[in-house]
Formats: structure tokens, C-alpha cells, sequence
């Protein structure tokens, strides 16, 4: 079952509910920023300090970057200006009594066309159940190319930072964005201080442990991953977030970022999707 909700505020959300999972899913950045699955702990985190105000990215859950991961467009806001708009409700499935399908739809419009002048349909496909899956689908409508990067900004609850193994991506070539040097990973991830990194040509699910959990994410459509966590500094700057929450999550985001960049013909679609198991 599902239901259309709103804040006191007037901020709109669906929720899911099946025999497996539940989820809650804002209409602003097609953003979920709740998910729990009977049984077991927390999969996302949500900042205790995120707005649920229009024109506010929500902080936690899973933001999408698009059409641009970073900040490389001038006229663009950084990671694209997805995550503010409003998208509509195109339809909710119910596919078995424990799977629910649930996909939301962004086309260009007068505002989009002043920041990035393309036709465009992306739709946002959310597959709640004991797993959860999230897909992108982005369909140029234009009548030339564009280039496209994007994200899922998987931000995932951890027991303690401190407890964080990350695996899969060991041998391959990243490039680490706080002094922009390129280097090939070593062996499992672990994270004692700020980490920006995106990882290329991955080609294996990635796989999550911490103290309480293990999460598998298994990605289409992407060969670059990105593993953030702003620690200290950086966290006590940012919006949203309280000084000591970089301790609580690590970001692992399914993406098509700098040398993974796709150009998509007119009538051409792509799909990014990630599938995280737990």
C-alpha cells in the first residue's frame, strides 16, 4: 500500500508499506530519505538536522546528482539541479504483497531550459522490498547530443565510522579530490580522515561492513564509484548536519562521474541503477 504525504509545512512524500519494507519517498529530487526493512538495522541515514523545506536539499537518504556530478558547469548548481526540483507521480505498482515499484518522472521545462538548454525525461524507479532499488533512467529528447554525469549519493548508516570496511574496489585506479592525485587502491577501504574519492572501471559489487551489518550494492550502467565522508572540518561546515555526525555514515555513490561520462544521441536512453542488499 502506499500513500501520499505531507509535512505541516506543506513538503510532499509517498510512502510504501509491504509486507517486507517500508520507505518514504519526497517528490522534491525524487529523493528517498527513509527506508527500513523488518528485521534488520538501519540501511540509510538521515541527518536529525535535515530541512524538509522546498528549495532545501535534504541531507541524507539518497540524493541524485544529475544531469552533472560536481561542480564543473558555472551555470549550473553544483551536482545539478535535481535535487530541488519537484517531480510528478507517475505511478506506484504493486507488484507482489512484498515489492513494491514506485517511479516518479522530471521533464524539462522553461525553468531547466535557462540552467541546461536540453528536452529531456528522466524518471526515477524505486523497487522497495527486503532490498532496495533505485534506477535512473534518462531518455534526451533534444535534437542533439548531451553530455551526461550523475549520481546516487547512496549516504549509508554505520555503527561508527571507525568500524567501516569497504571491498571491491581493491586494484582499482581512483582519483583522490583533496589533492587531485590519481592512485590504484590497495586493499579494503577504511576511513581515519576526510575521504573524496572516485573509483573507475568497477566492474564488482561493492560490499559495506561495519559492525552491525553487511550491504552488498550491485550496480548497471555505471563503472565509476564515488566514496565520500566529510569528517571533522568539513562536517562542522556543513548545512544540515550536526559537528559530530560524519561518525554515523559514509557515502558510497553509484555513478557515471568524470572519465565514466555518458553522451546520449537524440531518442537515446541510459539506465543507472544500484541494487543494495543487506
Amino acid at each position: 500500500m502506499y500513500s501520499k504525504k505531507k509535512f505541516a509545512n506543506g513538503f510532499e512524500y509517498i510512502e510504501v508499506q509491504n509486507r517486507k519494507a517500508s520507505a518514504k519517498i519526497a517528490l522534491q529530487g525524487a529523493h528517498i530519505f527513509e527506508y527500513k526493512c523488518e528485521g534488520k538495522a538501519d540501511l540509510l541515514w538521515l541527518s536529525e538536522e535535515s530541512a524538509f523545506e522546498y528549495t532545501q536539499a535534504i541531507r541524507g537518504g539518497v540524493p541524485i546528482c544529475w544531469p552533472r556530478f560536481g561542480s564543473l558547469d558555472a551555470n549550473m548548481p553544483s551536482h545539478g539541479f535535481s535535487r530541488t526540483a519537484i517531480f510528478e507521480l507517475v505511478e506506484v505498482k504493486e507488484l507482489s504483497t512484498s515489492l513494491t515499484e514506485v517511479r516518479l518522472r522530471l521533464s524539462d521545462d522553461a525553468q531547466t531550459r535557462k540552467i541546461w538548454d536540453f528536452s529531456f525525461v528522466l524518471d526515477v524507479v524505486f523497487r522497495v522490498s527486503d532490498s532496495l532499488e533505485i534506477e535512473m533512467i534518462t531518455t534526451n529528447k533534444s535534437k542533439e547530443a548531451f553530455v551526461l554525469t550523475q549520481a546516487l549519493h547512496s549516504y549509508f548508516s554505520v555503527s561508527a565510522i571507525s568500524d567501516v570496511k569497504i571491498s571491491g574496489l581493491e586494484g582499482k585506479e581512483f582519483l583522490d579530490t583533496l589533492n587531485d592525485e590519481r592512485r590504484e587502491e590497495s586493499s579494503a577501504v577504511t576511513i581515519d580522515a576526510e575521504c573524496d574519492r572516485v573509483y573507475f572501471g568497477v566492474d564488482k559489487d561493492i560490499v559495506l561492513e561495519d559492525a552491525l551489518k553487511q550491504v552488498k550494492l550491485h550496480a548497471k550502467g555505471s563503472a565509476s564509484a564515488v566514496v565520500w565522508n566529510p569528517w571533522i572540518e568539513k562536517g562542522s561546515r556543513m548545512s544540515g548536519m550536526k559537528p559530530e555526525a560524519y561518525k554515523e555514515f559514509v557515502c558510497i555513490e553509484t555513478a557515471n562521474a568524470f572519465d565514466d561520462f555518458k553522451v546520449l544521441q537524440p531518442e537515446e536512453s541510459h539506465k543507472l541503477s544500484v541494487r543494495m542488499e543487506f
